[in-house]
């Protein structure tokens, strides 16, 4: 007998097949066992199993849960006053130049206690839970020091035992050179390497390294350091590239067979080449796009071309993207960079799980994976790209239990 049976629904499993990109079952039904995905398919199909619950929803949509694969999650304070600099005409290098930016959070979260920064925290996390989120990658990057960024993944895994999401820890301490090493970049990345990384990896804080690669962050030789030592300890990369100008970010990444680029505006197609090479994932994130007003959009139809793969995500961060909704950064991708409905559910699903390395464990409905399941009250599942502000699924499902 299975714990649950969910009944009289449409299923989006994000399975692709000939003539049904999404994987469409309708009148479907969705067993549930241990907190897995036991059986799925029509409602006839599973007609006669048994279930200590059986759920009729009405005709109601079932996705996938929303995956947030790129977001800075857990720091202190936050930029509104950025928001007001940008209106009257600063640009993002401008304000940092200024002491604004990164910095000026790196200083926040540095005073902030723990019981601070998780308070905070938790209450963007529940944000974009109660908007369909079941997994959620959280980024370092705002304590720039060893137990500054020790810190922070520690913070993340505190969440992870006390939320009922699925959270995925990277490590971003090339996020920005920290004023006390101003006049010594090397040794910062020095830092990062010889006692950052095994430090984390000893505590086992984090499995992905991630670095922003830009003329106001780091070069691409700094960049490729961290690479080949965060390589040689077995994690895996990432990197926020090509955001504000072409640093050849995605190539290098790819070079490193890295689970994402992310950003893109500024791709190339030889970047776009090896993207398709390595199966790196391009991140999308309009909401730093909107929040800093940006005229160049990433290629989407390039990456179509190659054969890309697109996620989305929210960028919930501080300064240039205080996003915390999943379903409008979905409007956003469609309205705002064209991608199709389809396009930004697949981004926020299977994509997403692409893009941190677990579309084995999430991502579509299927038999042995995770039951984390967004149940919706919508005509059709292109309103997930169409409406602005549209609520939360009427059901969160993670790990086969009601949230």
């Amino acid at each position: 007998m299975w714990d649950r049976l969910l009944t009289d629904c449409h299923v989006a499993t994000m399975e692709p097949a000939p003539g049904n990109p999404l994987g469409i079952i309708e009148n479907g039904a969705i067993g549930i066992q241990d907190g897995r995905i036991v059986r799925v398919g029509t409602r006839t199909d599973l007609a006669g199993n048994r279930a200590r619950e059986v759920l009729p929803l009405g005709g109601a949509w079932v996705t996938p849960g929303l995956i947030d694969c790129h977001t800075h999650l857990i720091f202190g304070g936050n930029r509104a006053d950025e928001h007001a600099m940008r209106r009257a005409g600063a640009s993002y290098q401008e304000i940092a130049e200024a002491g604004g930016g990164i910095a000026s959070t790196v200083k926040r979260t540095r005073e902030a206690s723990e019981p601070e920064l998780l308070a905070s925290a938790a209450m963007r996390l529940d944000a974009l839970m109660k908007g369909g989120v079941t997994t959620i990658e959280i980024k370092s990057g705002y304590g720039l020091d060893l137990e500054g960024e020790l810190r922070l993944l520690r913070c993340a895994k505190a969440l992870a035992a006390s939320e009922a999401v699925r959270i995925v820890p990277t490590l971003l301490a090339l996020h920005a050179l920290p004023a006390e090493w101003k006049d010594r970049r090397i040794g910062y990345v020095s830092m990062v390497i010889d006692e950052l990384l095994p430090a984390v990896a000893d505590e086992q804080l984090a499995e992905t390294v991630d670095a922003f690669c830009e003329d106001m962050a780091f070069s691409s030789d700094e960049v490729e350091r961290l690479f080949k030592a965060a390589h040689a300890r077995g994690f895996r990369v990432k990197l926020h590239a090509e955001q504000l100008s072409n640093q050849n970010g995605a190539a290098l990444a790819s070079k490193y067979n890295a689970l994402s680029a992310d950003h893109l505006e500024h791709l190339d197609e030889h970047g776009a080449a090896a993207m398709a090479e390595a199966g790196t994932v391009a991140v999308l994130l309009p909401g730093a796009f909107y929040a800093l007003q940006e005229e160049r959009k990433p290629p989407v139809q390039l990456l179509r071309d190659h054969k890309v793969p697109i996620a989305v995500a929210t960028d919930c961060n501080p300064g240039t993207s205080p996003l915390l909704s999943p379903t409008l950064a979905m409007n956003m991708a469609c309205t705002l960079f064209g991608l199709t409905p389809e396009e930004a559910l697949a981004g926020m699903t299977i994509n997403g799980a692409k893009a941190l390395g677990i579309e084995e464990e999430i991502g579509t409905v299927a038999v042995g994976k995770a039951a984390d399941l967004c149940v919706w009250r919508l005509e059709s599942l292109a309103e997930l790209g169409y409406w602005i502000g549209l609520p939360g699924p009427e059901r969160r499902i993670y790990a086969g239990d009601d949230t």
